[in-house]
Formats: structure tokens, sequence, C-alpha cells
């Protein structure tokens, strides 16, 4: 945009320059944490960056200097996966069932989001003192899973919504006038065109889980998610180890969102393809 002089108004560079600050502001903190993630057998925990090496992510691999990071990480991503797998099922099922109006279907979607609003660590303690009424053992794989799935499945559920709610029921009629069953139909047609959805489904759920805190701290149990370990480095690790986990865990979950995407954008060019 631009001025009958040909120059470009005052608002134009303001905003540029906010949307800098923003940017910044925004990834200053993970560029930061990359950088000293390579720090030297010298290097401290701030800046210079002093011979940089690879020694603190190597550090990662024993256990008595940074904590239980590779036990951690094999909670943390099975439990990811459990998320990942039950939001998926669940919220496609659900999408399908609320495609049609019910009885009591109002009062059943607003409940089932209902845990969006509860404050992440109130949730953790309720289902802590559920548990131990029940004199049932907090554990990841049982308490924090369903603390998880309070999280991750609203998500899940407002996407697949949105998803088949966009879905022409004109491709369902025209299989049906073709002689195909409803199963065949929601097979060969309904899951092919919602597929995108399921997928960011699946990311929803993967990182929801992957990375939460509030809800894991109480119901984990005795051993630590990858989250909680990490906070617990923050207390008694002084060196950039605790960096270079900070920057594995970046990388993967950069590594994760690209391969969803990635997934997607060849859905969709096969879909163009075959127009």
């Amino acid at each position: 945009m631009k001025t009958s002089s040909g120059r470009r108004p005052w608002t134009f560079y303001a905003l540029a320059a906010f949307f800098a600050l923003f940017v910044l502001f925004l990834y200053g903190p993970m560029i930061s944490v990359l950088v000293l993630a390579f720090q030297g057998p010298s290097g401290a925990l701030d800046f210079p960056l002093r011979n940089p090496s690879l020694i603190w992510f190597a550090e990662l691999a024993h256990p008595k200097g940074t904590g239980d990071v590779i036990g951690a990480f094999n909670r943390s991503l099975p439990l990811a996966l459990i998320v990942m797998v039950l939001s998926v099922l669940m919220s496609v099922t659900a999408g399908f069932a609320f495609r049609r109006r019910f009885h009591g279907a109002t009062l059943l979607f607003y409940t089932a989001v209902a845990s969006l609003i509860a404050p992440g660590l109130v949730l953790s303690i309720g289902i802590l003192v559920m548990f131990r009424f029940l004199d049932l053992p907090a554990a990841w794989y049982s308490s924090a899973l369903g603390a998880h799935l309070s999280w991750a499945l609203p998500f899940g559920l407002l996407i697949m919504f949105a998803v088949l709610g966009r879905l022409n029921p004109s491709y369902e009629e025209a299989a049906y006038d073709l002689g195909a069953s409803r199963w065949r139909t929601v097979r060969d047609v309904v899951l092919p065109i919602v597929f995108p959805g399921i997928i960011a489904v699946a990311l929803f759920g993967f990182t929801l889980s992957y990375d939460e805190f509030p809800r894991t701290w109480l119901t984990a149990g005795t051993k630590n998610t990858l989250p909680l370990e990490i906070w617990t480095m923050t207390t008694n690790v002084t060196s950039p180890a605790l960096y270079a986990l900070g920057t594995v865990t970046t990388i993967f979950s950069f590594l994760l969102i690209g391969l969803a995407l990635g997934s997607i954008l060849v859905i969709q060019r096969r879909r163009s393809a075959q127009r």
C-alpha cells in the first residue's frame, strides 16, 4: 500500500516493526536455547558461546548427571501415542454420531468440552483424589492418561465436528445410489475426504499429551514424564545439558508437525491430480 506520492504510510512501518518485535519475542528464547545447547565444556548457562561442541547432547545419555531423561521419554512417548489413538477413535466416532441431531446432544457436547475450562492443576488434583478414594495407584498409564484425554479430546471433537459439518451429503448419496453399503461409503468416500482432519486430530492429541505439565504433575505417580523431568532438571541441573534436552524435544516436535503437514499436502495433491 502506497500513498499518492509513491511512499508507504508511516503506519506500514509501524506495523512492520511491531510484527518484527513480536517474531523476536516469540522465537528469541527458542533460538537462544538452540544456540546455548552447543556450549563447550567450560560454557555456562548464559552467553557468550564458548568452544562449541556436542558434549551436552552426549550428557543426556548419562542419567547420573541429568536425571532419568531416557526413562521419562520412554513414558511420555507411549502415553502420547495412546492419547493420539484414543483421541482419533473417539473424535471420529463422535463426529459421525453428532451429524444427526438426537435428544441431549447439546448437553453432551458441552459436557465433553467443559474440561477445557477447568485449570489443569485443579483437574489433576481432582483425579488424584478420586484415585486415592478408589484405592488405586496413580500412574502415567492410568490417571495421567485420563487427565491427558480430558485436555486433548475436546480439541479433537471440535476439529472433527467442523470437518464433518462441512462434508457435502451428496457424496454419500451418490455412493448409496451406486449400490455401496453404509460401511463401504464411510470407508471409501467419507474417510478419504476427512483424512486431513483426522491427521490434525492425531497431531493435536500427540503434541498436547507430549508437552503437558499441569495435568501430569499429580497424576503421573512416582515416575516422571518428560515435561516433569525437564522441570525437575531446572532445580538440580546447572549445566547446558538442560538446553540440549530442550533442543532435542523441540526438534522432535517440529519433525512431527512437518510430517503431519507433509501428509496433508500429499493427500491434497493426490486429490487435485485425480480431478
